[in-house]
């Protein structure tokens, strides 16, 4: 299961799921901005059951679908592989890259300062 596998619509799919908890196909229909229809939304579960992102339980005649993957670690996921097939590795390389294209405010990057000196190392160093 990996996030950056993920097209856009699963994505949103997912961030509604996250969000919400659980949804029926309509439920999720309803909240997408999108405006897809019912059988594209149903293809995009299954499609996310059968990746494994999803687990579903029957709910009368409809089903309700759950997130299997919590967000936090799919977004660990997907910028792990973003940093190392985009940046060549290098943590250091994306966060140049977001500081050159943001308009950060001395004060943001204290904040951003301030959390990476406060925040426990691993192992690995990371």
């Amino acid at each position: 299961m990996d996030a950056a596998t993920l097209g856009d619509r699963e994505l949103d799919v997912m961030t509604t799921l996250w969000h919400r908890g659980s949804g029926t196909v309509a439920e999720v229909q309803e909240a997408l901005d999108a405006r897809l229809a019912y059988t594209t939304v149903l293809t995009i579960l299954r499609n996310l059951e059968a990746k494994g992102f999803l687990r579903r339980e029957e709910e009368g005649r409809a089903h309700r679908y759950f997130p299997r993957v919590k967000q936090r670690a799919a977004q660990k996921r997907a910028l792990r592989r973003l940093i190392d097939t985009i940046f060549l590795g290098s943590p250091e390389a994306l966060l140049t890259q977001l500081v050159a294209d943001h308009d950060l405010t001395a004060e943001d990057l204290t904040r951003i300062a301030a959390q990476l000196g406060a925040r426990p190392r691993t192992e690995d160093g990371r």
